[in-house]
């Protein structure tokens, strides 16, 4: 091989393919295509029995391949395949008015109420006690281990006592709910927020009193922006867990409206087609609230001068 041809530069496909390949975009796409590959193989083992005792029943004899063809297109299959969760998804987004009961948006919009207002709670109380845990260490030994104690208490449990106890003082609508979603959620920022304002080296906190910096100084120049990173990592988690708080919420209430009451009318009346289509759009709307928080974190870092990564 000559110098001329080996120093040719590389196809233009060339590089796209090799781009490809080391960002994101390729990992991401092989993920979901073999999630796709996997999803399809399971709904038509779990959805093969049924189509063909209802083929039997009905006195049709049908070949292996119509069979297999039926089970991804069942009314209520066990298991629905994507496509008709898309084609479900489609129906209650784009084809039905936001202000409809019909309307998965109008759902959504509902469940995402409670769950900003549960965030907002539990991100405040969860800020507040880790700044008292750090300033005072008593409260250090004695709150931080009934903290932690907390999140042991399966939520399924104590969901329906929050809502009765609340409801006995007249309490009702979207409060119990986003206090379920605060309950969950403040545990992730107190811990970040705890690891984060203790993160400063000691020789900083030396240096902060080698100059004479008040406690408030020391918390507003130092540790706070120090805890900054670790209060993004908390917040991104906070958020996805309010959302599922919030949903946990709409259930022992016999809710109305919401992505849980949604899920409840599903399982009444055997509708998993409207069940999926349920849980897929709270996996899209808490994956759009992650990266609202991601966007606010690189906000924050660029207006403190960090460089993007």
């Amino acid at each position: 091989m000559t110098t001329e041809a080996m120093s040719l530069p590389a196809r233009p496909s060339a590089r796209k393919a090799s781009r490809f390949g080391e960002g994101n975009a390729g990992p991401v796409l092989v993920v979901v295509l073999a999630i796709l590959a996997i999803w399809y193989a399971a709904a038509i083992l779990m959805n093969w029995q049924g189509t063909a005792d209802a083929f039997s029943r009905a006195g049709e004899q049908r070949s292996t391949g119509e069979i297999l063809f039926a089970t991804m297109d069942q009314e209520r299959p066990m298991l629905p395949a994507p496509h008709q969760v898309l084609i479900e998804l489609k129906k209650t987004v784009i084809d039905t008015a936001i202000t409809s009961r019909r309307s998965l948006l109008f759902h959504a919009w509902v469940t995402l109420s409670s769950t900003l207002l549960g965030f907002g709670l539990g991100a405040l109380l969860g800020s507040v006690l880790a700044v008292l845990i750090v300033h005072v260490k008593t409260l250090e030994r004695s709150l931080l281990p009934w903290i932690i104690s907390s999140q042991t208490i399966p939520i399924l449990a104590i969901a329906p006592i929050i809502i009765v106890v609340l409801g006995s003082i007249g309490i009702t609508g979207l409060f119990p709910k986003a206090i379920i979603s605060a309950y969950l959620c403040f545990f992730p920022i107190t811990i970040s927020m705890v690891k984060g304002l203790t993160s400063p080296d000691p020789m900083q906190r030396d240096l902060m009193r080698t100059y004479s910096a008040s406690v408030a100084q020391t918390f507003w120049k130092l540790r706070l922006p120090a805890s900054l990173p670790y209060l993004f990592t908390g917040l991104k988690v906070a958020i996805a867990i309010s959302l599922v708080g919030a949903i946990v919420g709409e259930l022992p209430t016999g809710a109305q409206a919401g992505l849980g009451a949604r899920l409840l009318a599903g399982s009444y009346y055997g509708q998993t087609i409207q069940i999926w289509a349920a849980l897929i759009g709270a996996a899209i709307l808490a994956s759009l609230l992650v990266a609202i928080v991601s966007l606010a974190e690189r906000i924050v870092n660029r207006s403190m001068g960090a460089r993007p990564a």
